[in-house]
């Protein structure tokens, strides 16, 4: 049993077989499509020779425009009788009403006068569009090609539709013949299957003799027996693998002593190979850096360093010696930071000592804590900004309810002001807090997109209608709130773009952007909306005219609470958390946004979002489901 599982896993058995399953592949690849050739050609060819000739056609026309029914019945069953094409099994001549008017197969007289029940015919009677299909018979169990074809007649200008014809072909003789060229190309490569496994048992022989002579010395290497040699049959790659086993065993003897003394420091260096690992000898230069220290450190190239005391290399000779490393292995916090290039690490020591504790060398191995720091730097930041957000409303509502308190809601003229402040402090802050628990659910995962297939030229198209009526509501005659003048420009690709998108949250993402346009926008300014289509992506893009952003600002502009004019933001009921917003329900679509301005010149907010076109049949069957 066990000899017979060997044989299955050798490699002898593996070549045989990868020989023979790509065979297999092969003749069912070449022979799928030489059948599915040959069947579409067949069918072709068969559909061309039962087709009905133009005059069978005119002639069906000409009688069913006609005004007497039994004239024009005669002349249609005529015209019927008249047919001579052995592979037609059954034509019917409908009219424009649903009346079968002509039936050529012998039990088919019956039905002439009545409606058609054939949900075909009425389709392509209604649609005026001809049809066909392969279809097989379940009570005979034969193929039979269908084919309905409209009838028009002409007259004037416009073609009526006065009938429709109804063709039933048998497809048996045609799928015989498919049949039997497969059953000889089936045969043809069963005998080619079976020379190619004698093939291929020769020629893995063949492959696998030198191999397992080789495997035999080198499990005689790995005894420790260096003795023997591999005999070499040729000049090729098994030939040349066969002479690296004899030096193999030649070189293996003389290098184990060698290889045993530097073991230890290999494995230590090779235990901490997930970070930047350097090694040093007793004296504390560097013998040993990986790409990954070299990279922490910014050094070009590891020989640049070798020989080097770590001190230097670390830059910490002022604050610590050598013995200090040996003797105490604390962790060290190195700051790396260059112009442009943050870089904080951890410095774990370990020493490298031998069986008999003789100390030969130090491992230090550099973990980047650049992330943590920033992650706690922004934390602390986050909750300094939540605080001054929040204590900024919740300073003005003191004040002005101590106010009110202390008698200002006897006064008629100062209580409503109060009031309506205090209001719009309060709503500010609940603003703020529902835009945190929005962030909050993004950023622990929990919120959840309601996709649906939307029509992103009629989405567009809706949001800026709003704006458009909103600035003509507050740019109206007497209006004091707004008075400025602003217009919206659409430039819109004429394709309708369906894209999967949550439509609340994307309307969301635009009101935020469009309502940014509007606040800086200049009097008489110009809001240019644009959607195009690339090949894989919509690119929806929003320009204004106003005092841009400027260039310092253009990087933190999505970060949460940051606001370029902080008064005028904090002024108009900002809680310099839109963008932020935005951008997370941007990148939860896989889609990414992003600003370009210059300063004094307006700003332009781009947006792109997956796309893939969908076709009718595609748009039609969503709308089914």
């Amino acid at each position: 049993m066990k000899k017979r599982l060997r044989i299955f896993r050798s490699i002898h058995f593996k070549i045989a077989l990868v020989f023979v399953l790509l065979l297999l592949l092969a003749f069912q690849i070449v022979g799928a499509v030489f059948v599915q050739r040959l069947k579409s050609e067949n069918l072709k060819s068969f559909k061309q020779r039962v087709e009905l000739t133009p005059y069978v056609d005119n002639s069906l026309i000409t009688s069913l425009s006609m005004a007497d029914a039994k004239k024009s019945d005669r002349q249609i069953n005529s015209t019927l009788t008249g047919i001579n094409n052995q592979n037609i099994s059954d034509v019917q001549v409908v009219d424009a009403k649903g009346n079968i008017r002509g039936e050529t197969s012998a039990n088919g007289h019956a039905i002439v006068g009545q409606k058609t029940t054939d949900s075909r015919i009425k389709r392509v009677l209604y649609s005026g569009r001809s049809f066909s299909e392969t279809t097989l018979n379940r009570a005979d169990n034969k193929h039979y090609y269908i084919s309905i074809t409209p009838l028009f007649s002409s007259g004037g200008n416009n073609n009526t539709l006065v009938g429709a014809v109804y063709l039933r072909a048998d497809l048996e003789s045609v799928y015989a013949s498919i049949d039997g060229v497969t059953l000889i190309f089936a045969t043809a490569a069963v005998v080619a299957i079976f020379i190619g496994v004698g093939l291929a048992i020769l020629i893995s022989r063949a492959i696998t003799r030198p191999i397992d002579e080789m495997k035999k010395q080198t499990a005689k290497i790995a005894d420790g027996n260096y003795s023997g040699h591999v005999h070499v049959y040729g000049d090729d790659e098994l030939g040349e693998l066969a002479q690296a086993v004899n030096n193999l065993s030649v070189r293996v003897e003389e290098s184990r002593e060698q290889s045993e003394s530097e073991r230890r420091r290999l494995d230590s260096v090779l235990t901490h190979m997930s970070d930047g690992v350097l090694a040093t000898d007793r004296r504390g230069n560097i013998t040993i850096i990986n790409d990954m220290a070299a990279e922490f450190l910014n050094v070009d190239s590891v020989d640049q360093v070798k020989g080097l005391s770590i001190l230097d290399v670390l830059d910490i000779r002022e604050d610590y010696t050598l013995r200090d490393l040996l003797e105490n292995q604390d962790t060290i916090y190195l700051d790396m930071s260059s112009q442009g290039r943050d870089q904080v690490l951890n410095a774990y020591f370990s020493l490298i000592q031998r069986e008999s504790g003789f100390i030969s060398g130090l491992v230090c191995v550099l973990h980047d804590i650049t992330e943590q720091q920033k992650i706690d730097h922004d934390r602390k930041q986050f909750v300094s900004n939540v605080s001054h957000e929040l204590r900024t409303p919740l300073t003005s509502l003191r004040s002005y309810i101590e106010a009110l308190n202390d008698g200002a809601w006897k006064d008629p003229e100062v209580a409503p002001s109060f009031l309506k402040v205090t209001q719009d402090e309060t709503d500010r802050m609940i603003r703020m807090i529902n835009d945190l628990l929005s962030l909050s659910r993004m950023d622990s995962g929990t919120a959840k997109l309601e996709l649906e297939l939307v029509n992103l030229n009629e989405l567009f198209t809706y949001i800026l209608d709003r704006f458009d009526m909103m600035i003509k509501n507050e740019t109206g005659e007497g209006h004091e709130k707004r008075p400025k003048n602003y217009s919206i420009k659409r430039e819109f690709t004429q394709r309708d773009l369906w894209v999967e998108i949550d439509p609340d949250k994307f309307i969301q993402v635009i009101d935020n952007i469009m309502n940014n346009a509007i606040k800086y926008s200049p009097d008489g300014g110009v809001i240019t909306c644009r959607l195009v289509e690339t090949h894989d992506h919509v690119l929806l893009s929003i320009s204004d005219q106003g005092l841009g952003i400027p260039k310092k600002d253009l990087g933190r502009i999505f970060d949460r609470f940051f606001r370029v004019d902080k008064a005028r933001s904090r002024a108009q009921g900002g809680t310099g958390l839109g963008l932020a917003i935005s951008r997370e329900v941007i990148e939860m679509h896989n889609g990414r946004i992003w600003v370009e301005s210059l300063e004094g010149k307006g700003s332009t907010f781009y947006i792109t979002l997956p796309y893939e076109e969908y076709g009718e049949e595609d748009l039609w069957n969503e709308d089914q489901g």
